[in-house]
């Protein structure tokens, strides 16, 4: 546990980019937004589906991640449900889901992180960047196994293919992790539209070339965009600093 307590700041990006038509990411707290918090919860869903299937199926994932109370996996299991609910509303969209990565702060100094997808967390530590999750796709799985490069990876045809996603089957499979926070730390959250596009060293650069939360988080979704902009783009940039530190 951290030796004081603390409060977190935080921004929340998305953004279409430049090939897609409409956005299917969806994030919490609310898009565009920012403020600071002693407990906060903070998640990023990327919807697949077609047509408005993946743009419901995130909806419907964040709107239940932000109203049920509990730890990650109770939070990502009621998301799974609220995406299988709507679906059967609309048999059309049947099929749909969204990755759901997710992270619940405490004024304690933890963080619960719990994930389904290949949205991704990332931690920031002492100038150090570690990546949280693991991607549950094909490629990743591939290579995990050592049967796939990194080279081969990226030109897959079935790169983009998950093979763990909230809302397709009754139950889903949820990776749960503990972290303990010190002042300075921070947390990022994203869906694909950034790591698709930007190496794990140009999050890192980016992320400790600014010191608020919302130019982090700016300078994420600029820099995918400027790297192509192939996907939706979405951030949830989250700082951990000392309690009592709040601007006046």
């Amino acid at each position: 546990m951290s030796a004081a307590p603390l409060r977190f700041r935080w921004a929340t990006r998305t953004d279409t980019g430049l090939v897609r038509d409409q956005n299917e990411d969806a994030v919490f707290p609310d898009p565009g937004t920012a403020g600071e918090a002693e407990h906060l919860v903070a998640a990023v869903a990327d919807g697949m589906g077609g047509h408005a299937g993946g743009e419901i199926a995130s909806a419907a994932a964040i709107e239940a991640v932000a109203t049920v109370s509990g730890p990650a996996t109770i939070r990502v299991n009621a998301a799974n449900l609220a995406v299988q609910e709507a679906a059967a509303q609309r048999p059309r969209l049947s099929g749909m889901g969204t990755t759901l990565t997710l992270a619940i702060f405490d004024g304690d100094g933890t963080v619960e992180v719990g994930h389904v997808g290949d949205s991704r967390a990332y931690l920031l530590h002492d100038g150090s960047l570690t990546r949280i999750t693991a991607d549950h796709s094909f490629v990743a799985e591939m290579m995990a196994a050592g049967r796939m490069t990194q080279a081969e990876a990226e030109a897959h045809p079935y790169r983009s293919v998950l093979t763990r996603a909230v809302g397709l089957e009754h139950t889903v499979e949820v990776d749960v992790f503990e972290h303990e926070l010190a002042a300075g730390d921070r947390v990022l959250i994203c869906s694909d539209g950034v790591t698709a596009l930007l190496e794990d060293e140009e999050i890192l650069r980016i992320l400790t070339e600014h010191d608020d939360p919302e130019g982090a988080a700016d300078a994420l979704v600029a820099a995918a965009n400027a790297a192509g902009g192939i996907d939706n783009v979405t951030v949830a940039v989250v700082d951990a600093t000392p309690a009592g530190s709040e601007e006046k």
